[in-house]
């Protein structure tokens, strides 16, 4: 897909959002999810995106929701910090086929990432939805 077209209410994460399709919550509000990637790279990946906006990427991004987003994207990466204590976090945003997005709801990814531990492919191996809840309960309790 394009960096430029109609937003898909088909999209998997827009299905997330009208309850169509279920998710391991960590927090949300009235404008921001952050749940758990059922194709973690590692132990703690969460997205954030918007309820709010229909921006496919960060190009259509308006700035309010945008401006809420990254706060949850930091609220997020502070919280895995603090529950699971990696050396280090990833936050990424893909924009466009070509650079790696596969879902046309604007979000970021944040990554845990550990010393010595490689990551995974994005895509690979389903998690098991109990373990991604234990840890999902982990995060929360650090929020």
């Amino acid at each position: 897909m394009s960096l430029t077209g109609a937003y898909d209410e088909a999209n998997v994460f827009a299905k997330i959002l009208r309850g169509e399709l279920p998710a391991v919550k960590v927090f949300e509000d009235d404008e921001v999810l952050c749940f758990m990637d059922v194709f973690p790279q590692t132990r703690g990946h969460m997205l954030v995106i918007s309820k709010t906006s229909k921006a496919r990427n960060i190009l259509e991004a308006e700035p309010k929701p945008l401006g809420r987003l990254i706060g949850a994207v930091q609220k997020a990466s502070r919280a895995v910090t603090a529950a699971l204590k990696p050396d280090g976090v990833v936050v990424t945003q893909f924009n466009g086929e070509a650079a790696g997005q596969t879902v046309y709801h604007l979000h970021f990814h944040v990554i845990p990432r550990w010393a010595g531990q490689p990551a995974g492919r994005h895509a690979d191996t389903m998690a098991d939805v109990e373990e991604l809840k234990a840890t999902a309960a982990e995060i929360a309790a650090a929020l």
